[in-house]
């Protein structure tokens, strides 16, 4: 890619965006879309008996997808509207097709119809980039289901879990975010040929107020673009409604990664399990031996772009007036690319680092053994109970002897909590079951088998879809 240095580049296409993205959105497949419209437009008036020729339908088609964006550039610098700059470049190039291009359309005949079609595709891209995530973290939390570690609530350690279970959480986030993704692709409809206030006026005028070809001339042109149905009624442009549910969408998935990757940069911190790192990075130009989560950090700094993007969306579709304004165009050509570029990025990323996790089991069984005594409280507890304790003095007295073994650790390091249990009169009935309540295998509950459970019920056939996909997922420098 060639790098004009003294102009401002957008990261996300020099840095960030997969290139299956930038094509995406880039300017030839916009230009080229709207000839594939003028182009269907054409033919169906053809087929629907207005006087467009099959010599000029093929003229049309002959110059689809050789835009000429020189002559374009100059009509606009004249006429200041790229839609008839457009039209009259294509028209340079199809002199005797030049009078029937664009005929009874309105701007946003090209402009809203080219919108959808490119972010159908970007939801296709994002959609199949999640399920490559989700099917990375369903490998790697069945390898370690079975993989005791210490549990962590408000970031002190908990109850244990399994390293598996854990990615079970980040598993699941992300088929909430599918499902989100599914109905926002699901009520993107195409906008179709409705006029220039959502009337069909112009197609109305056209076939001498024949209702029924004026109406069969926006299901043809939805037909031949590949969608089964267009938004029933519009104004001058598709419901920007519809871009807050997609936005929506994308700001959900930039959550669960930035849920994960803070995960993982707590998880570095503990040395417990670390992202993928370069064998020559350099994690600080002043600290040599630092290994910064720098995949993590990215993903949460793009998320964060991403999820503001859906506050975005939410003024344009408040503020549009009557049957439009033209305060949302400008805006929507900015946070809609991007939004996706960031989001394709931040999944580019998460699933680089999901199928490189490195899980650090010695720093694990550590940690948990460090901690072992006091996550026996609860299994004690229990046991108690069984035995015929009452539960709210049993919870008073070990929450007593848990405090006092903190201070004796804090004096010399030596956790006492299980001898004072033992000593304690109240936990008698129990005391010689204790030891065996230490095996951390015994008190993770059923972490191993809800793995086996959730992918087999939940996942499995969502990757089924993955079956003959090609992933999207490039190997950038990340």
């Amino acid at each position: 890619m060639q790098v004009d240095y003294q102009e401002y580049e957008s990261p996300f296409v020099t840095r960030y965006a997969p290139e299956s993205m930038r094509r995406n959105f880039s300017a030839l497949k916009k230009f080229r879309t709207w000839r594939r419209l003028w182009i269907a437009l054409a033919e169906s008036q053809k087929e629907l008996g207005l006087p467009v020729t099959d010599e000029q339908v093929a003229e049309l088609r002959k110059h689809a997808d050789d835009v000429n964006f020189e002559a374009a550039a100059k009509f606009e610098k004249e006429l200041r509207h790229d839609v008839m700059a457009h039209i009259r470049a294509y028209g340079q190039q199809c002199p005797g097709a030049a009078g029937i291009i664009h005929l009874g359309a309105t701007s946003c005949f090209v402009t809203d119809n080219t919108d959808v079609i490119v972010i159908r595709e970007a939801l296709r891209l994002v959609r199949v980039q999640l399920l490559s995530v989700v099917k990375a973290l369903s490998d790697f939390a069945r390898k370690y289901a079975g993989t005791v570690t210490l549990g962590y609530t408000h970031l002190q350690p908990a109850q244990p879990v399994t390293v598996g279970k854990r990615a079970t959480l980040w598993i699941q986030d992300l088929l909430m975010d599918l499902r989100q993704l599914d109905f926002a692709a699901a009520g993107l409809k195409f906008r179709g040929v409705k006029g220039a206030t959502g009337t069909q006026g112009s197609a109305l005028l056209l076939f001498d107020g024949d209702q029924k070809k004026a109406a069969a001339l926006d299901e043809l042109v939805t037909a031949k673009l590949g969608f089964e149905s267009s938004f029933p009624v519009t104004g001058q442009t598709y419901p920007r409604k519809a871009d807050f549910y997609i936005l929506a969408a994308l700001s959900g998935i930039a959550q669960s990664a930035n849920k994960f990757a803070t995960d993982l940069r707590l998880l570095s911190n503990f040395r417990e399990i670390t992202e993928p790192r370069g064998k020559s990075q350099v994690g600080s130009s002043a600290m040599p031996q630092k290994a910064n989560p720098m995949r993590s950090e990215r993903i949460c700094a793009l998320a964060r772009y991403a999820i503001n993007s859906t506050q975005n969306a939410a003024f344009t579709a408040a503020q549009q007036w009557l049957e439009r304004s033209l305060d949302d165009s400008a805006n929507r050509r900015i946070v809609i690319p991007e939004t996706f570029m960031a989001v394709s990025a931040i999944l580019n990323i998460y699933l680089n680092v999901a199928e490189g996790m490195q899980v650090n089991e010695r720093v694990i069984g550590e940690r948990l053994g460090e901690h072992l005594p006091f996550l026996t409280s609860e299994a004690i507890l229990m046991a108690g109970v069984r035995a015929g304790g009452d539960r709210q003095a049993l919870h008073e007295q070990l929450r007593v002897h848990a405090l006092a073994a903190r201070k004796q650790v804090e004096l010399d390091g030596t956790n006492d909590f299980l001898t004072r249990v033992k000593s304690d009169p109240l936990f008698t009935s129990v005391k010689h079951d204790i030891d065996s309540l230490t095996d951390p295998e015994k008190l993770v509950g059923r972490s191993a088998s809800q793995v086996a459970e959730f992918l087999s019920t939940h996942v499995e056939k969502v990757l089924s879809a993955l079956d003959g996909a090609e992933s999207v997922s490039e190997d950038l420098e990340v």
